[in-house]
């Protein structure tokens, strides 16, 4: 048994920070982790999709400028760079950053055993118990959704992990689901020359966001050559030899790999909650402070609380939760659906806030003005021609923003003023006077205040 002021389940990314913040404020801490230090967003999401995105969002962009050729996308190569990317799923590189901040990682899974205490299973330090002085922080993520389609699971689909780390393109791929693994890994393999098949049961794409949004990708998918089939649900999924998909409509489709892409089950299962008397069913809930109810030294940060599923999010969570425990006052500002968040199809969706529909949905009394995203003069050099569409929705009694929404040719790096003004609360009379240089693509901001009426 050892004792620490603070014991943290999971190294992934919200992991790390709490640990790295807490540790070089001086406070002992342990974090447990018995995969690979970085999580999912390091290895198996964030990183290894952006880099096979990267290759396939500059093909496009420069196909739309004058002067420029570009050969076909060398697949190993965009391969062997994600797995540079990804250190060979190799975590090595990440330890030395946790010895700087004092931080002592226990290999195993760590699961509750009563107040403030952890037992590690498995890995190097199975069986060890850690005892807390102060705290206990819940990072243990989430993970794929395999929903109960008849077959799905016996077909041995891919998840988020299979599709990022894959090392062979397959033939024939169907992705089942429409929300951001799904047409992010629909752009990247269609490009590296899968044909694809998207299954989505909704009426749109990335339903969460704007409709023109989901348009938008639609059509550049579309144009990609991938089969999206909208409106059709799954029945049945076999694989004799091949995946053989059935839906709803009565027609079936062949596949060499299936992704099931349906969102994300958050990491509360088997990791001892029922020891402290929560009876683990879903996200586990934390006030605005990321404590437990009723447990003042149990915090969760991360996908496990259920409050954004995005890894920015969880550490912006990790440094709040660590400064409550180093007795700090603290004020959780940017959270919940209303987060920044960015989709890196092509064209990109970069969006914070409410969009329109949940804006009136929360009784807000506002008004939208959409633009063309590269209908200025700094357009001419980014993403000429290629689609886009820019909305602020605006609050007309406080006269700030309170939603926006991006799409365009690399327009994720456009998102950051956005969410300065949604966040800040910065009034659209006081924007008018923030002057972007020109020609740059900044001057989006312009034209949005110009069509306010400003």
């Amino acid at each position: 048994m050892r004792e620490f002021d603070v014991v943290v389940m999971g190294a992934g990314v919200a992991g790390e920070v709490v640990a790295g913040r807490l540790g070089q404020n001086g406070l002992s801490v342990a974090v447990v982790e018995d995969r690979l230090v970085g999580g999912e967003c390091s290895y198996y999401a964030c990183m290894p999709s952006k880099a096979l995105l990267r290759p396939v969002e500059l093909q496009r962009e420069v196909e739309r400028v004058a002067g420029l050729s570009i050969g076909p996308i060398d697949v190993p190569a965009v391969l062997a760079r994600r797995d540079e990317v990804i250190s060979n799923l190799d975590d090595t590189s990440q330890l030395p950053w946790l010895e700087e901040h004092g931080v002592t990682l226990v290999r195993g899974r760590a699961r509750l055993d009563g107040e403030r205490r952890v037992v590690v299973e498995g890995g190097a330090d199975d069986g060890e118990e850690l005892v807390a002085r102060k705290a206990v922080v819940v990072a243990t993520g989430s993970g794929a959704l395999i929903p109960d389609i008849e077959g799905l699971r016996d077909a041995r689909p891919w998840t988020n992990i299979e599709a990022t780390t894959a090392k062979q393109v397959p033939p024939r791929l169907a992705i089942l689901g429409g929300g951001v693994v799904g047409v992010e890994m629909a752009q990247a393999w269609s490009a590296f020359g899968s044909k694809v098949t998207l299954v989505h049961r909704g009426e749109r794409l990335i339903e969460r966001e704007e409709p023109f949004a989901g348009a938008q990708v639609l059509e550049g998918l579309e144009e990609s050559g991938v089969d999206v089939r909208l409106e059709r649900q799954v029945l049945e999924v076999t694989r004799p030899s091949a995946v053989v998909i059935e839906l709803d409509d009565g027609t079936t489709f062949e596949a060499d790999e299936v992704l099931a892409a349906f969102g994300r089950r958050h990491g509360t299962s088997g990791i001892g909650l029922e020891t402290i008397g929560i009876e683990p069913a879903g996200p586990l809930t934390v006030d605005d402070d990321l404590r437990v109810p009723g447990h003042d030294w149990l915090y969760a940060i991360g996908d496990v609380n259920g409050r954004v599923l995005l890894t920015h999010m969880g550490k912006y969570q990790g440094r709040l939760a660590a400064d409550t425990i180093l007795g700090r006052t603290v004020e959780l500002r940017s959270d919940g659906a209303q987060s920044p968040r960015v989709i890196f199809t092509d064209p990109q969706v970069g969006a914070v806030g409410f969009t329109l529909e949940g804006a009136r949905a929360a009784g807000l009394d506002v008004r939208h003005v959409d633009v063309e995203t590269s209908g200025n003069a700094g357009g001419s050099f980014v993403g000429p021609g290629a689609v886009g569409t820019s909305r602020i929705v605006v609050d007309t009694k406080r006269r700030v923003i309170v939603g926006a929404t991006i799409t365009g040719s690399e327009v994720a790096e456009a998102l950051h003023a956005a969410t300065i003004a949604v966040v800040a609360e910065i009034s659209i009379d006081d924007l008018w006077h923030a002057v972007p240089s020109f020609p740059t693509r900044s001057e989006l901001w312009l034209k949005l205040l110009e069509a306010y009426g400003l």
